[in-house]
């Protein structure tokens, strides 16, 4: 006999001969074979996952095949109404389950639909082979064990080791991978040794400096640094030098370099107090006092790159936080930042990169004849709505806003209290110069980092207004 396994209802042309046990919506199959380039396909109406009982009809459970249609008729509700694929998708098909319970005696309503995702971030195509669901693990043999003991052997892995490896060599497609004389987003940022390194937490809370910094990728990290005071002088990972004495090149695989500079030097005491170093030209290396203190050990490292439109790194400036601990510490809490500005550019709050992140203000402005896009410099006050009050008065709280958030549906108003005699119309737009308030915003940004002079990132608001017999008959009402 062979052994079973699962398949998940996806269709594989070839499976052989199906298993009588079904469990938890799952179709247990003969030995599949090597997916390779075979497309996968959800058979929806197989897909059931309120199918909990083996071979028995689960309660309401619309899309259980155990179930009969005296079982159905006894059914209130479907307890899953409908069963989709990945919901990420643009357009899917979905399993439409329901109970008639009109008829006599009620029967259950099965269909298949198309459905459609309004959301712009969906996804169009699943190219990545990688993401999809239970891909036959390569079987180690003496032919690849070498290469599986490579990818798999160490505290930590990723599916992207191939492109993020730190240790790439000549060999690596990451040194050919990047012809161009450009760095692309996410791509490691050079130095003359290595890569610009960001100290990053591994599982336990560690640090691990064989973490890449890629090109505007922003990035603060956490991790906890071994340490023992007598010796803190020769432990290179809490000096500034260490975090300054890379040079970065301007574009992959270049011969120019770009210094790192020190920007600020921020002190902090032992009970937590900081205080900002008036010099910055002098290296301040840890050293142990002999009073069982360590000094000037790095607690935190902030990058700050700028860059070109032509994926040119020209600047490299850190700021430090140093402080001093206490022969009784084991460990020490280091944090670090890297983050990046555009050339010529003003610094500019982001809502995310690229994608807005949930909870930060969605960003807007103007844009003038000619120009970019203009923004205020709150980045809170950019795009607002009415702030809820408990009588929510017009007139009275007339200024009163609150930022529109990403991911918040948010929806406000206001009471204007007018007399029996008083022309609406004349109102109206004094109303909605209330709703919107003052300096309203002609584009919103489509995506959390969009730069102002893209101002194809930029979406125009556009106006919905009521037609003039409907405004008549509002009025009246």
């Amino acid at each position: 006999m062979r052994p079973c396994v699962p398949s998940t209802n996806l269709q594989v042309p070839g499976s052989g001969p199906a298993c009588a046990l079904k469990y938890f919506g799952l179709e247990f199959g003969a030995e599949l074979p090597a997916l390779k380039d075979q497309a996968l396909v959800y058979n929806l109406a197989k897909l059931c996952v309120c199918n909990l009982l083996v071979a028995q009809c689960d309660i309401n459970c619309c899309c259980d095949p155990d179930c009969s249609a005296a079982d159905f008729s006894l059914f209130t509700t479907c307890s899953v109404p409908v069963v989709t694929g990945d919901s990420q998708l643009c357009s899917q098909e979905a399993a439409v389950y329901s109970i008639d319970v009109t008829a006599h005696p009620p029967e259950r309503i099965f269909k298949l639909i198309d459905q459609f995702n309004p959301n712009i971030f969906c996804i169009q195509t699943v190219n990545y082979k990688q993401a999809l669901s239970f891909i036959p693990p390569e079987t180690p043999t003496a032919q690849n064990f070498d290469h599986l003991l490579e990818q798999f052997g160490g505290a930590a892995f990723s599916a992207e080791s191939d492109i993020l490896n730190t240790e790439l060599d000549a060999q690596s497609p990451f040194f050919y991978s990047n012809e161009t004389a450009r760095y692309e987003y996410g791509v490691p940022i050079q130095t003359a040794d290595a890569f610009l390194r960001l100290p990053s937490p591994t599982v336990s809370s560690q640090c691990s400096d064989a973490n890449p910094a890629g090109f505007l990728v922003n990035q603060a990290t956490k991790c906890s640094r071994m340490i023992n005071t007598e010796n803190c002088g020769v432990i290179q990972e809490l000096s500034m030098l260490f975090y300054t004495s890379s040079h970065i090149l301007v574009v992959p695989n270049s011969s120019q370099m770009v210094n790192i500079t020190v920007q600020s030097i921020t002190f902090q005491s032992l009970n937590g107090t900081r205080t900002l170093l008036n010099s910055t030209d002098a290296i301040l290396f840890p050293m142990f006092s002999g009073v069982n203190m360590c000094t000037n050990i790095v607690l935190g490292a902030s990058y700050l790159l700028t860059y070109t439109d032509a994926g040119e790194i020209t600047e490299a400036a850190v700021s430090f936080v140093l402080g001093t601990v206490n022969s009784t510490v084991l460990s020490v809490q280091q944090s670090f930042e890297i983050s990046f500005t555009q050339l010529n550019t003003k610094p500019i709050p982001l809502s995310g990169n690229p994608g807005y992140s949930v909870g930060y203000p969605v960003r807007a402005g103007f844009r003038p004849p000619g120009s970019g896009i203009i923004q205020s410099t709150n980045e809170y006050g950019q795009l607002t709505i009415l702030r809820s009050t408990s009588n929510q008065d017009c007139l009275a709280i007339e200024g009163a806003r609150t930022p529109v958030l990403f991911g918040y549906n948010m929806i406000s108003g206001c009471k204007l209290r007018i007399t029996a005699y008083a022309e609406c119309q004349l109102l109206a737009q004094t109303v909605l110069n209330i709703l919107k308030g003052q300096s309203f915003p002609e584009y919103v940004a489509s995506f959390g980092n969009s730069q102002p002079q893209d101002v194809l990132d930029w979406v125009p608001i556009t106006y919905i207004h009521s037609s003039e017999q409907l405004l008549h008959r509002t009025a009246l009402l």
